[in-house]
């Protein structure tokens, strides 16, 4: 079970292995939720999430022999990395399967971690299955990712540090795979503080947590499809399920499309990278009723590859306005296009890429297609450039700028 004296047990353990990730205020995002908005950067501990509290915490309560018939385990990537450093610390093999859609940048340092990588499966629940199977078959010593209440225990030490920093917490936010983080969390949370709220986030895309506490059982679901690679679990863990059941005290489900504005959020306004799963906690606080409690968002981690960032920032941008694309059909004589430069230029429109087509038909009038990608401060900048456009007598059509900016 999960006690107080265990988790006073995996702190003790911890203590000078893991950071100790203090609590940021963040002033914009109190200001736009109407809360007291702080941010636990697990993105910036050790190997880059919260999975190694657990992976190290649970490798230190194997016996010598579990060790020495070598580790294995599967992850979407934190939970390898944090794997992979521990049992580096502590000299025994460690072998890991991923799904091969796991960032490069996850993959890479699990290895530089000292571990042997296996990809296998689109999703963690198939690579799952091959780590269980090849863990009977070579007499490997399994150490879930989720499942298992010791690594709970040690993701929970969280909970301390939070209470530490801001003792009257009202509200914790913390996201939700298949069920470690947040059972090891709420619970310790509970017993510091039975009054504390502890909401869970999911992606709506791989909400398994939320059907099996609706079903009240667990459940599987058929698809999990998320941006949030790291909680893309289709089936939680049986064991941290009661756990989650009685200390969570409700789900909130986010669209992928609100992790692109919360990477931004947190990128221009904290300067930080953090990975798809820990923004769902940052894209959960504008569901948070109410005015002015203490609300912590569990950051879960930053171990995000650069062609994944420059996407995100891309989409970001678009979904805001802050760039876009038109196109319009000018007459085929000299000056036209000045005289759009002219117009954009007048209302601050930043050009970021032309393309100017002379012979999309043999109408003179219109016989030239301009497509212009723009740089703008927001969506009423936007409009305001556009509808310039319009009354200066232009047709303007906006085009996707996802094709035309690449």
């Amino acid at each position: 079970m999960l006690t107080l004296e265990q988790f006073k047990a995996a702190r003790a353990v911890l203590r000078g292995v893991i950071r100790d990730t203090s609590l940021i205020h963040s002033t914009a995002l109190s200001k736009s939720t109407g809360h007291n908005v702080y941010l636990k950067p697990e993105n910036m501990q050790v190997t880059g999430a919260y999975k190694i509290r657990g992976a190290y915490y649970k490798i230190s309560t194997l016996s010598q022999e579990e060790k020495e018939r070598g580790l294995i385990t599967a992850s979407a990537g934190n939970h390898a990395q944090g794997l992979a450093y521990a049992a580096q610390a502590a000299g025994v093999p460690a072998t890991i399967v991923m799904p091969t859609t796991t960032p490069l940048v996850k993959v890479n340092n699990t290895k530089d971690y000292g571990a042997k990588v296996i990809l296998h499966g689109e999703v963690f629940d198939e690579a799952a299955a091959l780590a269980a199977q090849l863990a009977e078959e070579q007499g490997l010593t399994y150490v879930h990712p989720f499942n298992d209440l010791g690594v709970a225990t040690g993701q929970g030490t969280i909970a301390y540090e939070i209470f530490q920093d801001l003792p009257d917490v009202d509200v914790i936010l913390v996201p939700i795979g298949g069920g470690g983080l947040a059972a090891g969390v709420s619970t310790l949370a509970k017993l510091l503080n039975p009054n504390v709220t502890v909401i869970g986030v999911e992606p709506e895309g791989a909400a398994s947590m939320k059907a099996s506490l609706e079903a009240g059982h667990v459940v599987t679901l058929p698809t999990a499809n998320t941006i949030a690679d790291g909680v893309a679990v289709k089936t939680p863990g049986d064991l941290v399920f009661p756990y989650v059941q009685n200390n969570v005290d409700h789900i909130i489900t986010i669209p992928d499309t609100e992790l692109v504005d919360a990477f931004l959020d947190i990128m221009e306004k904290h300067k930080m990278v953090v990975e798809n799963a820990g923004l769902l906690t940052v894209a959960a606080l504008k569901r948070i009723q109410g005015k002015g409690l203490n609300v912590v968002s569990v950051l879960s981690g930053g171990n995000m590859d650069v062609i994944t960032m420059a996407s995100l920032v891309q989409h970001g941008l678009i979904n805001r306005g802050r760039i876009f694309t038109f196109s319009v059909l000018l007459p085929d004589r000299p000056g036209e296009l000045m005289r759009v430069s002219g117009l954009l230029a007048q209302d601050n429109g930043n050009i970021i890429k032309l393309e100017h087509n002379q012979f999309v038909n043999i109408n003179r009038q219109n016989g030239v297609e301009l497509k212009v990608t723009l740089e703008a401060f927001g969506q009423d900048h936007k409009k305001q450039i556009l509808d310039h456009l319009v009354e200066a007598g232009y047709q303007v059509k906006e085009v996707d700028t996802a094709d035309f900016y690449n």
